[in-house]
This record gives structure tokens, C-alpha cells and sequence, in this order.
């Protein structure tokens, strides 16, 4: 399993950066600005893992939880999406002068751990949730049929 086997659908309006980190695989931008003037972004993240999602992700939410300013998880559940065991995370942090919320998604499958987080001003939240939600149903783990 590497990140060339995930893959995701976005909205066609949303542009993907170029010039990635070392772990990001997908960094992508609504290309209209709301009123905010907080563009929401979706990006997926993979790395290794050698524990179970549960460490993982209480692991990488106190991560979070320091590296965030004023961070607080709002929900966090975990599901089958789609046949895949998915741990959820929608938390509140700042970034400058905006209150952002950030919807977080996280699979494991064969030690990859890859991560969706959805995040838009909490004023847009509402408008942008869906889309989000959208996002994440389109997540696929998993070596491309030839």
C-alpha cells in the first residue's frame, strides 16, 4: 500500500496545489472566496502507522490539540464508511482572526494511515459541510485496478 493508491473526488471548481510536503498527497481550495475570506481546503495526509487507529488518532488529536490555537473537538465518532472502519474528528481551532472548523477523517488500512480534513470559517461551515461530507464518501484505499 502507498499513496498512489488513494484517491478522492473534489468539486470540479476546487484547484489542486502544486509543490506538496513530505506526506501530504492532496492539498486543494475552493477557487471562490467566501465573505470570510477563508478558503476551504480539503487535504489528505498518509503516513506509516505501527498501532491500531484508535492510538493512532487519540495520539495525533493531542498532537493537534498543541499545535492548534484554541483548539476543542466538537464531535468525534467512529463508523463504517463504505466498508471501511473511518474515525471522525470535527474540531474547532483559530487561524489569525478566523474561528476555522476542520472535519477529520482517518482510515488504516495495511499500516497507512491517511487522514481527509475538510476545513472552512465556522461562518461557511453550514455552507460547506455537505461538500465535505461529500468528499470523504469518494475516499478510496487501495492498490488501482490495471
Amino acid at each position: 500500500m502507498t499513496p498512489d493508491d488513494i484517491t478522492l473526488c473534489l468539486p470540479r471548481t476546487w484547484r489542486r496545489l502544486p509543490h506538496l510536503p513530505h506526506g501530504v498527497v492532496v492539498n486543494a481550495r475552493a477557487t471562490l472566496l467566501p465573505a470570510s475570506g477563508v478558503p476551504p481546503e480539503a487535504v489528505v495526509r498518509c503516513a506509516t502507522v505501527d498501532t491500531d487507529l484508535h492510538l493512532w488518532r487519540a495520539d495525533a488529536v493531542r498532537e493537534l490539540a498543541t499545535a492548534l490555537v484554541d483548539f476543542e473537538v466538537e464531535d468525534d465518532d467512529t463508523f463504517d464508511l463504505l466498508g471501511e472502519q473511518v474515525t471522525y474528528h470535527r474540531f474547532a481551532h483559530r487561524l489569525g482572526s478566523a474561528d476555522v472548523l476542520s472535519d477529520q477523517w482517518a482510515w488504516l488500512n495495511n499500516n497507512l494511515g491517511v487522514t481527509l480534513t475538510c476545513s472552512a470559517a465556522r461562518v461557511d461551515y453550514p455552507v460547506y459541510c455537505d461538500v465535505f461530507e461529500a468528499i470523504a464518501a469518494t475516499v478510496s484505499i487501495g492498490p488501482r485496478a490495471a
